[in-house]
């Protein structure tokens, strides 16, 4: 018998399992039966979820390997999204609608005793991002599947996705999200793929066998990267891409010799350190050890990746490098991944021997960078002392770029001082940072925003001296969201009203929503609209009712603000106009109010002071208003804690007037303003991020806009009184009043001061009090409108009909268009460049 390993293993391949859902179901029962020894008609609904989740994810790896195998046979060009945060949510409804069951699951699941729905909600939101810029990633990588672009995304597997909220004695209080607590049956553990991602250590330079000088970077701390990946769907068209996930893992699981010494502890501390690197979705960086461990993340999801897209070409090409520019592309999703141009200048040059000039050449080809934000404090910048105790090597490459680059700008700008101060890599001063925006656009081709006005402002503002060097490498690409998730899968009666209307092509060219347009005149039409509609008010105003004890009037105009919570969106402005609102409605002086409900929900940054506070004052408001007998179903307030994905599917669907209310100038984009469209509400907003293109595509008739623009933002700040403003408005003087007084803050006096002395502050940069007076008015207009149910209504479809730009399948073909240039590759055999 011979005792000889074999080297590798294959069997031979499975047959195809079956699409029929009874099959699927069947295939779901047996693997509860044999993971679980359960019984599918009882038992905990997350085993059965799980068990449904395995059967379905068979049916995708078998997709998923003949599309790698397709993309290899061709030889396609393939492009890595690189993001630090992938907000997926639930993934089981979206599996089921983009494989074809999702008509046909329930009732299967239901002759075995199981409810679909009791599966769904049993299924945790996979919280790994804090809000749209993570939730984009996730719509990116459900378009790119279905328009069949080879594009996988590369992330963290945060073991603790984003906190989840609750709200006690109306303070935000964070508890950890352990979303991974039941495992996650959709990733698939790569323990091959392994990586490993160095820290700290010091740097040699050798001569290699020619005499040239080589970097060997030594002494590091050692951590490994274990890829986790998850099957990412196209809609129903055979495509699977990917998305992997990086867990990090210690070189060795403790010190053995401390371990037997007695140091327990000590002996597993390399182990704790490592791991921590995973644990936590961006820990609060007030702290210096909280900014290192956010760098360590940065650099280990940049270095993972690249090794991982390097290895992956060696195994293929060997060390030939000429083609790798040509056949790849790496998108940094905002500033986060920046440490992948010097790393992959260090893969190229100090682990396969290329020049600093071929190195630089195929880096610059490559690496591509959309920006995400306007605010000068989001643009990371990391101490040259912290970056060069933990990335050495790394800093040697920053430092040798910047030395290049400057070396250009003193060409352009000869003997200009203040321009080479101004476009350095390095910002001097007492402690020198690196500007890791400004590391991105010089190692990229590309150099995007994410709506027409957020790109305009970084071209005149954040990044003009770079536009004014290098203004081919700037564009646009407005963002969307994919009508899979969003309407599809979150709103199905209106999807099957609008598919029994104009027909089902929506799903996949968004832009067929237009042929509603003419049904918008349509009073059979407008009145089945409302009833969807009021279905989806319903479903809403049972989860207020859960969530917060509130009830919701479904009648009523649901007036919704849900996103994260910062001072730039304005949640502030909202909760002053509910002030207002309730003031009149005390005093009598709006003697026929249109009833409305008022909905706030999001998360505050932990270390967000100012963001927590509002937070405070909108619960305390919402106890005030909802707590006075006089008010009655008039106006309610509610303030839904632990906003989600999975929430999000449920408010978008029923909202009405959807608030995207940020200081003009300030939003990059926003997405949760293009759910709302999508779903039929109307917005009310400033000319800011997408709303301005909103507003173009559904008529300025049809979106109530208020407010300040960006230019006369600027231009108020330089003589802004906020005091004179609040004196001559005897509207808003009465709201400031009530809040000073401590009437919503009995028994904690002061509470409310920071607030009130925002607002009166000259230097106030969300200019509140200048924006009220054009808010309160623009809501008067919305309620007037709403007074008519079929002109609200008119209004309702036809923002649903204008949202066709606004799928992140057109922002995918835009990418794809101007900067990547990847062919879609179908795995029934047809390529097309």
């Amino acid at each position: 018998m011979s005792t000889d390993t074999p080297r590798s293993v294959r069997f031979p391949d499975p047959d195809p399992l079956s699409m029929e859902a009874d099959a699927l179901a069947q295939d779901a029962r047996r693997y509860y039966g044999h993971e679980w020894a359960g019984d599918a008609g009882g038992g905990d609904p997350l085993d059965a979820y799980r068990a449904l989740a395995l059967a379905l994810r068979d049916r995708l790896v078998e997709r998923w390997r003949a599309t790698s195998a397709a993309v290899a046979s061709a030889d396609a060009r393939q492009a890595y999204y690189l993001s630090l945060e992938f907000l997926m949510g639930r993934t089981l409804n979206n599996v089921l609608l983009n494989l074809g069951f999702a008509e046909s699951a329930d009732p299967a699941l239901r002759k075995l005793g199981v409810a679909l729905e009791t599966l769904i909600d049993a299924e945790p939101d996979a919280g790994l991002g804090n809000g749209g810029l993570g939730r984009l990633a996730a719509c990116f990588l459900d378009s790119c599947a279905t328009l069949q672009l080879p594009v996988t995304g590369y992330g963290i597997r945060y073991e603790y996705g984003m906190f989840r909220q609750r709200i006690e004695h109306a303070r935000q209080v964070e508890e950890p999200d352990h979303w991974l607590r039941g495992g996650n049956p959709w990733e698939i553990e790569r323990p091959a793929d392994t990586r490993r991602v160095r820290f700290r250590g010091y740097t040699e330079f050798r001569p290699d066998a020619k005499g040239r000088m080589r970097a060997a970077w030594l002494g590091t701390e050692d951590v490994l990267a274990v890829p986790c990946d998850v099957p990412v769907p196209g809609y129903r068209n055979e495509t699977v891409n990917g998305l992997r996930l990086w867990r990090a893992l210690a070189t060795d699981e403790f010190n053995l010799g401390e371990f037997n010494a007695g140091s327990y502890t000590e002996s597993v501390a390399a182990k704790n350190a490592a791991e921590n690197i995973t644990m936590v979705l961006y820990p609060n960086d007030a702290s210096e050890n909280g900014k290192e461990l956010r760098l360590r993340q940065q650099y280990f999801l940049a270095s993972a990746s690249l090794q991982d897209v390097v290895a992956r070409w060696v195994a293929r090409h060997g060390s030939d490098f000429s083609r790798f520019a040509e056949k790849n592309r790496f998108q940094l999703n905002d500033t986060h991944p920046s440490c992948a141009v010097p790393e992959l200048m260090r893969i190229l040059m100090d682990e396969h021997d290329l020049d600093w000039d071929t190195a630089w050449e195929i880096v610059t080809r490559t690496t591509a960078y959309t920006n995400h934000t306007l605010l000068p404090e989001a643009l990371e910048k990391w101490s040259v002392r912290l970056f060069g105790q933990l990335l050495p090597r790394l800093l040697e490459i920053v430092y040798e770029i910047n030395a290049r680059f400057l070396t250009e700008v003193e060409r352009r700008w000869p003997a200009d001082h203040e321009q080479l101060a101004r476009m350095s890599l390095i910002e001097e001063g007492p402690e020198p940072q690196i500007r890791m925006a400004y590391l991105a656009i010089v190692g990229s081709f590309s150099v995007n925003g994410v709506a027409a006005l957020h790109s305009d402002l970084l071209k005149q503002g954040l990044f003009a001296d770079f536009h004014a060097l290098w203004p081919e490498k700037f564009n646009n690409k407005t963002n969307g969201v994919t009508q899979r998730r969003w309407l599809v899968a979150a709103n199905p009666g209106l999807s099957k009203l609008v598919t029994e209307t104009i027909g089902d092509a929506f799903a996949t060219n968004l832009d067929a929503l237009r042929a509603l347009r003419p049904h918008a005149e349509d009073a059979g039409f407008r009145q089945a609209w409302r009833r969807v509609r009021r279905a989806n008010k319903d479903r809403l105003s049972a989860v207020v009712r859960q969530c917060c004890g509130v009830s919701f009037d479904p009648d009523a105009l649901f007036d919704v603000q849900v996103k994260r919570i910062h001072e730039y969106k304005r949640q502030l402005l909202n909760i002053l106009h509910v002030v207002h609102l309730y003031l009149r409605l005390k005093d009598g002086a709006d003697r026929d109010p249109v009833p409305r409900a008022v909905l706030i929900g999001g998360k505050a940054a932990p270390g967000y002071f100012m963001a927590k506070r509002i937070i405070t004052l909108v619960c305390k408001v919402a106890e005030m208003v909802n707590g006075d007998r006089r008010i009655g179903d008039r106006l309610r307030v509610a303030f839904l804690p632990n906003y989600r994905v999975s929430a999000m599917e449920v408010i978008a669907p029923a909202t009405d007037l959807s608030e995207q209310i940020s200081t003009a100038g300030k939003e990059a984009s926003g997405t949760g303003n293009m759910k709302f469209m999508m779903n039929g509400a109307v917005t009310i907003g400033t000319l800011d991020g997408a709303n301005i293109e909103i507003r173009e595509e559904v008529g300025d008739e049809n979106f109530f806009l208020f407010g300040l623009t960006a230019t006369e933002v600027e231009e108020t700040r330089r003589h802004y009184d906020p005091e004179a403003i609040i004196r001559q408005d005897a509207d808003l003087a009465a709201v400031m009043a009530l809040i000073e007084s401590g009437f919503f803050n009995r028994f904690e006096p002061g509470l409310f001061d920071p607030i009130v002395q925002a607002i009166r502050n000259p230097q106030d940069p969300w200019l509140v009090a200048a924006d009220f007076r054009a808010f309160v008015d623009a809501q008067a207009r919305a309620a007037a409108v709403w007074r008519d149910p079929e002109a609200f209504t008119r209004m309702s479809i036809l923002n649903t009909a204008a949202s066709g730009k606004f799928s992140t399948d057109r922002t995918m073909r835009d990418y794809n268009a101007d900067i990547w240039g990847l062919p879609t590759v179908d795995p029934r055999g047809r390529t097309r460049p």
